[in-house]
């Protein structure tokens, strides 16, 4: 008995998802595998887990003590909390009006050229005071959690100028200690050419490296840099000199890859060692190449591409090529106003072809592995931390099959039910 550990939570007979692999990322044909527990148990201590497996090797592990919490989640599904590793969490105001006018046919990139899409945010965000981006980003985090989320990352890029960045970033940092989930900050700044710079490109960027980035630094307000590599937007030779500079102040990277246009950004990502590329609904064989030979992860945005009513990445041939596939709901007043990653699973799968494995796989240990995480996320593994969630379902293939239905009955971060 004395060497027995005391638990704190103990979850029973669910069908423990526990998405742990020999390696991380998960790559390919990898991806196809998912480790499941019948009638699992989960054990937990402080914010860890201690024990996973059956009710014997549980059993023979931990002490259940009568201040122990247990849970029962007969005919339920327990995975590891769900991670969404791309956002535009904090903006200020709503874009409602041009969702309803691309409803009617209308082309994102002609909305952005006229003055709206990403240029109406900024205009809000810079009109927005911080208390209230927090509120609202609150808000969005509570919506993000009932759905399951434990991990989101956060970018900046409604402010274009220094001022609103580092509200941006600021309010993250003041969301990242006050509510359950846990943040990953990036700096967005490149993420379209502000008005007061709109005839001089060079002089924007000479802010961006010069100024912006060494202040972001110093102040530690962001871990990624990312740049909207884009046609009309940044070059590759632009972004090139953003991320250089990134990279020399200790900055991780992450780009917004071939959405609209194939321009080269996949291969800028494996060329610079990034951490992840984005989007990359329009990558070529070539970008696919390069993205196999490095040690990138694609993540993919499916709910962009369904609100854009454009054509969607083309994962089977990414994970043909053993490519280790990451998904996030890109949240965002503009693409993709959607904070229901679940959903995101399930046009995966019915417009991309991919498994319920597949995604699984996706939304926890590969996001986890793209924000450096996956050494304590996105697994449920003895030693990581104690992230998870149960859903109201006895089969962890029924939570994409039931597409846009809210399916979890509890959430535990580090050990607590939020």
């Amino acid at each position: 008995m004395k060497n027995r550990v005391k638990v704190d939570l103990l979850i029973k007979n669910g069908q423990v998802v526990t998405a742990s692999h020999k390696e991380y990322p998960a790559r390919g044909n990898k991806m196809k595998h998912l480790e499941v527990i019948e009638r699992g148990w989960v054990a937990c201590a402080g914010d860890k887990i201690v024990a996973v497996g059956s009710e014997e090797e549980v059993s023979a592990a931990v002490e259940i003590g009568e201040k122990t919490q247990v849970i029962d989640a007969t005919n339920q599904v327990v995975s590891p909390g769900l991670i969404d590793p791309h956002t535009h969490l904090v903006f200020g105001g709503s874009r409602e009006d041009e969702f309803y006018r691309r409803a009617q046919g209308a082309d994102y990139m002609d909305i952005m050229r006229s003055g709206g899409g990403i240029a109406s945010s900024v205009r809000a965000t810079r009109a927005t005071p911080l208390e209230d981006l927090v509120a609202s980003a609150r808000q969005r985090l509570n919506w993000m959690l009932r759905m399951g989320v434990t991990t989101v990352e956060c970018k900046s890029g409604y402010g274009l100028d220094l001022d609103t960045e580092l509200k941006q970033l600021e309010a993250v940092r003041i969301l990242q200690g006050s509510q359950p989930i846990e943040l990953v900050s990036t700096f967005l700044g490149a993420h379209a050419w502000p008005g007061e710079f709109k005839d001089d490109h060079q002089g924007y960027l000479d802010f961006l490296v010069e100024i912006a980035l060494p202040r972001i630094r110093n102040e530690g307000l962001a871990e990624y840099v990312d740049v909207f590599t884009e046609k009309g937007v940044f070059s590759v030779e632009q972004s090139r000199r953003i991320f250089q500079k990134a990279s020399e102040l200790g900055f991780k990277l992450r780009v917004h890859a071939d959405e609209m246009h194939t321009l080269g950004g996949a291969e800028l990502a494996a060329e610079m060692g990034m951490s992840s590329a984005d989007h990359l609904l329009m990558v070529s064989e070539q970008g696919i190449k390069a993205l196999s030979e490095s040690d990138v992860i694609p993540i993919l945005l499916p709910g962009t591409a369904f609100a854009l009513r454009k054509p969607y990445a083309p994962a089977r041939k990414m994970l043909d090529a053993g490519l280790p596939l990451a998904l996030a709901t890109d949240f965002n007043p503009g693409s993709s106003p959607t904070a229901n990653l679940a959903l995101v699973m399930s046009i995966a799968c019915i417009h991309m072809a991919m498994t319920p494995e597949e995604v699984f796989n996706a939304v926890t240990i590969n996001a986890a592995h793209s924000l450096g995480r996956s050494n304590r996320l996105g697994s449920i593994e003895v030693g990581k931390q104690a992230d998870l969630v149960l859903f109201d379902v006895d089969n962890y293939r029924k939570i994409p099959y039931f597409f846009g239905v809210n399916l979890v009955t509890k959430v535990i971060k580090r050990g607590q039910l939020v």
